[in-house]
């Protein structure tokens, strides 16, 4: 390709919903845009297909409302009428025996109310007794970064983490406590702890006010508590009701991109004034020149693509230095009679998650029938109404777990439904979705590892990268990432002669 066309060229390297809204926020610009996608399908952890008759989410599944990037890139993408909002139901710990509410007055299960939370019977009463000591404990000395369950541990005790820290976590990164930074996974209740003695006051200033419930019980969770997925705004969580899986292709074609699939790219190097990129097989390759760059892959293989080009060793340790876990995702649909009430609806919750230490193999459940209404009707396929169920399996250093054959990971999933709800028979239809590598781990120093990997970037003219590996990896955080990668180019470019006196290569 020759950078003497009318216009300058940006490549996207990665065609997962980073990659994807980059392209989509380029969409207006004096720019070519090319992605290019390694696999044979885009959208990254973003897919949705039918079980029994009903579209559902095979990765990602909501996205929170409280952070707008969201929220404004369907708007943006003419999605804005197919948004939908979950029940109002609470969640459920599944521990010592029995599913019991999650406590509502708690910030990513740090408590705040020490009544409420012995009220749970999440923790035995010696857990609560060592919890309650958090109101007395002198000030924690805490030099620099340190782990979730240290910190919290020693203001908390350990069964806080074991059975409410932890198992939250898990459901957001697949990690563990132990190893995942606090400022990096919980920045604002780390800085929150800066200015509170006790923790659990520090989780209490993060939330809105206690106040008498009005609502009956049918409006809430149980007891008639608000569920946690809704604020007194309305909902937390949102989704489209084709599925999250949907927007990945409407981002492709809004953004009149050249969108390519398995077209990996196996190498980057300065050229010129630009990058030259090579792609596809080594016996084959297809070079590709770009006046500028945006790497929207994880992190790992973004040091290796940017391995050889000056000035970047920094930055290549530090993207070698981020782990990631995999998990799975088992997806299960029964007939509503199969649960007892009958149906989901009558237990109470829109899930439960499973803290490590109880031994289970599935981390967290998610009753999207419940949790989404608008998946509760009879399926496109006849027959009578169906209650869906997702199951995650796998935390990381679980691989073994993960390396059981579908059939096998679908009846273990079952299996610990049936005892966690009492749901009879074997399920009408199953669905395993694996997620190699699917997330970052956010470890002790991760925002100095990030740091370096942003200033080496921007030491770099026309290089940008966005993506989960760095400030979140929910869909908003991702999308933020993509636009501020946009800024980054277009302001680079903006800066250079017109591409018309540019050399060609």
């Amino acid at each position: 390709m020759d950078r003497t066309s009318a216009q300058p060229h940006v490549v996207i390297v990665g065609g997962g919903i980073s990659g994807l809204a980059a392209a989509f926020f380029l969409r207006d610009a004096a720019v070519r845009v090319t992605v290019l996608e390694g696999s044979p399908r885009l959208g990254g952890k973003l897919s949705v297909s039918e079980i029994a008759g009903v579209a559902v989410d095979e990765g990602a599944e909501a996205l929170l409302v409280t952070r707008p990037e969201g929220t404004g890139l369907i708007a943006e993408a003419g999605l804005g009428d197919q948004r939908a909002v979950p029940g109002p139901t609470s969640s459920a710990i599944w521990t010592r025996g029995a599913l019991r509410p999650l406590p509502r007055r708690q910030f990513m299960g740090v408590p705040s109310d020490m009544a409420e939370l012995a009220r749970s019977g999440v923790l035995s009463d010696e857990g609560v007794a060592r919890a309650s000591q958090d109101l007395e404990l002198p000030p924690t000395a805490r030099d620099g970064d340190v782990p979730v369950a240290g910190y919290v541990a020693a203001r908390l005790g350990e069964e806080v983490v074991d059975r409410l820290v932890d198992p939250l976590l898990g459901g957001v990164y697949a990690g563990r406590s132990a190893e995942l930074s606090f400022d990096a996974t919980l920045p604002a209740l780390a800085a929150a702890s800066r200015r509170h003695r006790s923790l659990a006051e520090a989780a209490r200033s993060l939330l809105p006010p206690a106040g008498p419930v009005q609502a009956p019980a049918a409006a809430g969770g149980r007891n008639g508590t608000p569920a946690p997925g809704t604020r007194a705004g309305g909902a937390v969580f949102t989704t489209l009701t084709g599925g999250l899986g949907m927007l990945p292709g409407y981002l492709a074609k809004a953004s009149g991109a050249d969108v390519r699939t398995s077209a990996m790219a196996r190498g980057l190097a300065p050229a010129g004034s630009g990058w030259r990129l090579t792609v596809g097989p080594a016996a084959a390759p297809e070079r590709i020149d770009a006046d500028a760059v945006i790497l929207a892959i994880p992190a790992r293989p973004a040091g290796r693509l940017l391995a050889d080009a000056p000035g970047l060793s920094a930055a290549v340790t530090a993207f070698g230095e981020i782990r990631y876990a995999s998990m799975a995702i088992v997806t299960l649909a029964y007939p509503r009679s199969a649960f007892p009430g009958p149906g989901l609806d009558a237990l109470g919750w829109s899930g439960y998650l499973v803290p490590a230490v109880d031994g289970r193999a599935v981390k967290a459940v998610t009753f999207s029938t419940v949790k989404w209404p608008h998946l509760a009707g009879p399926p496109a396929s006849g027959g009578g109404p169906l209650e869906i169920v997702r199951c995650s399996v796998g935390r990381i250093g679980e691989e073994a777990l993960l390396q059981r054959a579908d059939e096998d990971l679908a009846a273990l999933a079952a299996a610990e439904l049936a005892a966690a709800t009492g749901v009879q028979g074997r399920p009408a239809a199953s669905r395993v979705t694996r997620w190699g590598g699917a997330l970052p781990q956010y470890t002790v120093g991760h925002l100095d590892r990030v740091a370096t990997i942003r200033a080496a970037v921007a030491a770099r003219p026309g290089l940008a990268i966005c993506g989960a590996a760095y400030d979140g990896v929910g869909i908003p955080a991702c999308v933020a990432t993509a636009r501020e990668a946009v800024t980054q180019v277009m302001a680079f470019l903006a800066g250079r002669p017109p591409a018309s006196s540019s050399p060609a290569s």
